[in-house]
């Protein structure tokens, strides 16, 4: 029995792992992001528009629910009529299991296209964490990578 129940974690840790990837915040910097010089650039936002962000799939979550659901699967009846079951369950658990990481790494996001104080127009998509309106002045930091908009 405790073999199935680390057979079962080992899964869900790496279903979970996947889960914490990078924020695409305007105010989320990564550790290679500090101490590093940006320039500002400052504009007016001209639209703001709802998106999606959608991340990569892992296929950790199919993976999952195909071994959480063939094991649960396996354990019902006896015999073949318990594999068939086990296959099923596997089956039906990777289905779950994809729809739960493509919900889990959906992000709402905003584009956001600013009139930059030089006249050009400039649109970036980041997470949905600080509210931007038409006619606000904002920065825009860039440090020739990644471009971000702040108030």
């Amino acid at each position: 029995m405790k073999r199935i129940a680390i057979l079962a974690l080992v899964p869900l840790t790496a279903l979970l792992a996947a889960c914490a990837g990078p924020s695409n915040s305007g105010s989320v910097y990564s550790s290679y992001q500090t101490m590093n010089e940006q320039s500002v650039r400052m504009g007016t936002v001209e639209s703001v528009r709802n998106v999606t962000i959608a991340n990569p799939e892992s296929g950790v979550g199919t993976m999952a629910g195909a071994a959480l659901g063939g094991l649960g699967g396996s354990q019902v009846g006896g015999g073949n009529g318990s594999a068939a079951v086990g296959i099923l369950g596997a089956v039906a658990g990777g289905i779950i299991g994809n729809r739960v990481e493509n919900q889990a790494n959906n992000r709402p996001g905003f584009e956001i296209t600013v009139k930059l104080d030089n006249g050009e127009l400039r649109s970036i998509t980041q997470a949905a964490d600080e509210m931007f309106r038409p006619g606000e002045r904002v920065r825009l930091l860039s440090n020739g990578y990644t471009t971000r908009v702040t108030h």
